[in-house]
């Protein structure tokens, strides 16, 4: 009969054993010391309950066992642990991207930052979530005039980590849209104002009562001030001198195109 090799692999290597003859002999050592200990002490049984007296014997013979077994052992045990860090290290790398994926996943779930159906912007990309799963978050793209371009963005959810999440939707029904309008002479400026203002205002009759509660609502449950619903515009000027009109005025979430396109349509013709 032919011996097995990894037993004849284990018999011809003289570390492992000499480790496990000084293995069976320590164990073969603490039975009998425990066993003497029980037999000389169990004399004494008015001093001594034999039930703990075993009970504690057990458990020194144990930690015997197990404080020689470790330095026996441990050459073994420091290259084992070697390993288990190696492996544990190469697992990490080569799933890092998916452990990052899952991070972002339960930071998107803890602090709640969208929900499918919301509107967001993520590092340029800006669209409405139609999925989020595991490792990616898909949104349809929104372009140029707030409207859908008819392609998905996938995204990875790793990118929630480190990225600024914008959520459009996150306020209620009404947000506050700014519209850029660049001013091609400066004598022009006031009168510009005035005629940007005078549309906003007209525009955002039909829903100007319903801006103003609905902001101020949400502020006063954030504990913040009143935010003013009024069209209002502001100056910008770059370094060559140019002006540029900066009106902020409060729109339905889905519809700051529509607004936007109305009121400019409006300023181009007056």
């Amino acid at each position: 009969m032919e011996f097995p090799r990894f037993l004849y692999g284990l018999w011809t290597d003289r570390d492992i054993t000499r480790n496990l003859v000084v293995t069976v002999v320590l164990l073969a050592a603490v039975l009998s010391a425990r066993s003497l200990t029980i037999r000389s002490l169990g004399r004494f049984r008015s001093r001594h309950d034999p039930l703990r007296l075993r009970a504690r014997t057990r458990w020194v013979a144990l930690a015997i066992t197990v404080l020689g077994l470790v330095v026996i052992w441990a050459d073994e045990l420091h290259t084992m642990a070697l390993s288990l860090v190696a492996i544990a290290a190469a697992l990490v790398l080569a799933t890092k991207e998916l452990i990052m994926c899952m991070s972002g996943t339960l930071v998107r779930a803890s602090g709640g930052s969208f929900e499918i159906g919301d509107r967001i912007e993520v590092e340029g990309v800006r669209g409405d979530v139609i999925d989020h799963q595991l490792l990616t978050t898909t949104v349809l793209e929104i372009g140029p005039g707030h409207r859908p371009t008819g392609r998905t963005v996938v995204l990875p959810n790793s990118i929630f980590l480190t990225a600024k999440v914008f959520n459009e939707t996150l306020t209620d029904n009404y947000v506050l849209h700014v519209i850029r309008v660049p001013v091609a002479s400066l004598t022009e400026l006031n009168k510009q104002e005035e005629r940007l203002l005078a549309i906003a205002n007209e525009v955002c009759d039909s829903y100007a009562a319903d801006a103003a509660s609905s902001l101020g609502t949400k502020a006063a449950q954030h504990g913040l001030a009143a935010t003013s619903a009024q069209p209002r515009v502001f100056i910008q000027t770059n370094e060559n001198g140019a002006a540029t009109l900066l009106l902020q005025v409060p729109v339905p979430v889905r519809q700051r195109g529509e607004i936007e396109q109305e009121i400019l349509r409006k300023l181009l013709v007056a």
